[in-house]
């Protein structure tokens, strides 16, 4: 008994040795955040920094267009005072962490997070050429700008306030899309290639529309797929992203300009509104009869015969002769006429009388 409480003597001066010579040291603890620094710069912009396993999801999920057999580039203008493409509008200002399309497309461009390409009204041309700077696309649109300089050979940066970010001017976008047909996996698909934001500019003439800049989907895609929109008045539950919405085109936009051999807009040769209207409508339906030739569609002719084939039959069973009887009646007096010979057998019945046991 007393060795025991020896060892456990020395067992506890041991610990507290030890304790005493290493006061500082503790437990190591798991760290939730990550990298301090990236995790900083999260949260001053807002927009999450793309990780490796993010880049391959958007290159699997990108759609390849280049070897489609049959293809058709078409231009649409998307009015954000529409009710079906206010989720791109709203919020004007950002609030409680949610922003508008523009907004998200602002901070991109002024991160360097996204390259966009200048607006050429004849051609959409996204080379190294046609870059547009920050710094270029602010002297454009007269944003209000501070100059931040950095040393060590740095670019400078731009500091600007949220609330000179023109996201109130911007109500309309051009939208460019290529509809194709994949032979190899025999599908007929719809691919968003860019998006423009246009602004609405008072001049000297009025208010007028300038479209800023271009920026391909595939660069924007991987930023706006965590981008929570509510998509309707009545169901105020953020179920779908942006991605989402152009994904499955949620929204409504006109054509107003298709890829031709003149490099003609709609409205160069649809000189009314009418025409205007009309070209659209025949667009649209040359879209729609492109995917209905493409699979066999089910043969209803024999199904509109048969149709009418039971209801000649059944007009034929129901009309009268000129006798009045229907073919029903005759049917019916045919069937039972062989039954009345109720006569002939009273007749035999007279002509061999029963006699009686008793007689």
């Amino acid at each position: 008994m007393k060795r025991f409480y020896y060892i456990s003597s020395i067992f506890l001066a041991l610990t507290l040795l030890a304790q005493a010579q290493n006061p500082g040291q503790t437990a190591p603890r798991m760290s939730r955040g990550g990298d301090r620094s990236r995790q900083q710069a999260e949260n001053n912009s807002g927009l999450p920094e793309l990780t490796v396993r993010a880049q391959i999801m958007n290159e699997q999920l990108t759609q390849e267009i280049g070897n489609a057999r049959w293809m058709r580039v078409i231009m649409r203008e998307l009015d954000l005072t529409k009710e079906k493409n206010a989720p791109l509008y709203y919020p004007v200002q950002e609030t409680n962490g949610m922003k508008n399309l523009f907004t998200t497309l602002f901070q991109l461009v002024s991160e360097g997070k996204i390259d966009v390409y200048k607006y050429l009204a004849d051609n959409e041309s996204f080379d190294e050429d046609n870059l547009l700077s920050f710094k270029e696309m602010l002297d454009n649109f007269n944003i209000y700008y501070e100059e931040v300089p950095a040393g060590g050979g740095q670019p400078a940066r731009y500091a600007i306030n949220s609330s000179d970010i023109p996201s109130q001017e911007v109500r309309s976008f051009y939208v460019k899309e290529a509809w194709y047909f994949d032979q190899n996996n025999s599908i007929y698909d719809v691919k968003t290639l860019a998006i423009c934001p246009i602004a609405y500019v008072i001049t000297d003439i009025g208010e007028q529309p300038q479209p800023m800049f271009w920026a391909r989907y595939e660069d924007i895609s991987p930023y706006i797929k965590n981008n929570y929109i509510m998509t309707s008045n009545i169901n105020n539950a953020k179920t779908f992203t942006v991605d989402d919405y152009f994904r499955r085109r949620m929204f409504d936009g006109d054509i107003v300009k298709t890829e031709n051999l003149m490099n003609l807009a709609l409205i160069q040769y649809c000189p009314t509104p009418d025409s205007l209207e009309a070209e659209r409508k025949r667009i649209d339906n040359q879209l729609q009869t492109f995917n209905d030739s493409l699979w066999i569609q089910p043969d209803t002719t024999t199904v509109v015969l048969s149709k009418k084939e039971a209801k000649k039959v059944r007009s034929t069973r129901g009309s009268k002769s000129e006798s009045g009887v229907t073919s029903d009646d005759k049917k019916t007096t045919k069937e039972k006429a062989p039954k009345q010979q109720k006569p002939k057998a009273e007749k035999a019945a007279k002509s061999s009388p029963t006699r009686s046991i008793r007689r």
